[in-house]
């Protein structure tokens, strides 16, 4: 991630070698860290350092990981949060969701993995830091509100828009409609989950994704742009 620069993230884990295994990593990435060994210290290190991104463990002692979010959604901070946990049940992901976390990652985990969540999460919550991304055959202009397909500009309405700048700033991770829904429509819309199959479908007649070989449907999850 070249383009981007001083991007701050807050690691909280009570584990001293993966505190050490993943600031090393992101450091070299070009990451500006701060660690905590726990929740509380995380409390106190975010107010000072407001951190773009917390990456949290949920099994820490005392102050746990689901806590720890409540308590850094309460400082008001702009701030992604990636739960790591050693546990993969669905109530625990839906529990963090709920709570305010933006992604899950279920240890153990790669580096490049958490690396690509990383990116997209900073991607998609701080497009102002970018003047223009490109991604694949896409490139995204958020000051002109504006994406170009394989150099050819779409002509998208600003949902079209803001729902496709989702998919791609977040390829490769399969998103449901309810997380689509509350990212692009917002969290107060009373409609229809149907109103996004009608958006994608639009979205792929200007991509002439006819076989649905770009936006891709996985039944009973979600929808997924991988670029090639």
């Amino acid at each position: 991630m070249t383009s981007i620069k001083g991007i701050k993230i807050l690691l909280v884990d009570d584990e001293p070698h993966i505190l050490q295994f993943l600031q090393l990593g992101l450091e070299n990435e070009g990451f500006i860290i701060e660690t905590a060994p726990d929740g509380m210290s995380a409390i106190n290190i975010a107010q000072q350092f407001k951190p773009h991104v917390a990456i949290l463990d949920v099994m820490m002692p005392g102050m746990d990981g689901f806590e720890t979010c409540k308590m850094l959604r309460k400082l008001g901070l702009d701030l992604a949060i990636i739960m790591l946990t050693a546990k993969d049940e669905v109530d625990d992901r839906v529990k963090g969701l709920k709570i305010g976390a933006d992604d899950y990652v279920a240890k153990p985990f790669s580096f490049d993995e958490l690396l690509a969540r990383i990116e997209a999460r900073v991607r998609n919550q701080f497009p102002s830091l970018f003047s223009e991304v490109v991604l694949g055959p896409f490139r995204i202009d958020d000051k002109r509100k504006e994406i170009n397909f394989r150099e050819q500009a779409l002509g998208l309405s600003p949902t079209e828009y803001e729902l496709l700048k989702y998919l791609v700033l977040n390829h490769g991770i399969v998103l449901s409609k309810a997380m689509i829904l509350d990212k692009v429509w917002g969290y107060n819309f009373g409609g229809e989950e149907n109103i996004v199959e009608v958006y994608i479908r639009s979205l792929r007649d200007k991509l002439n994704d006819k076989e649905h070989r770009l936006i891709r449907t996985l039944r009973g999850a979600g929808y997924r742009i991988d670029l090639v």
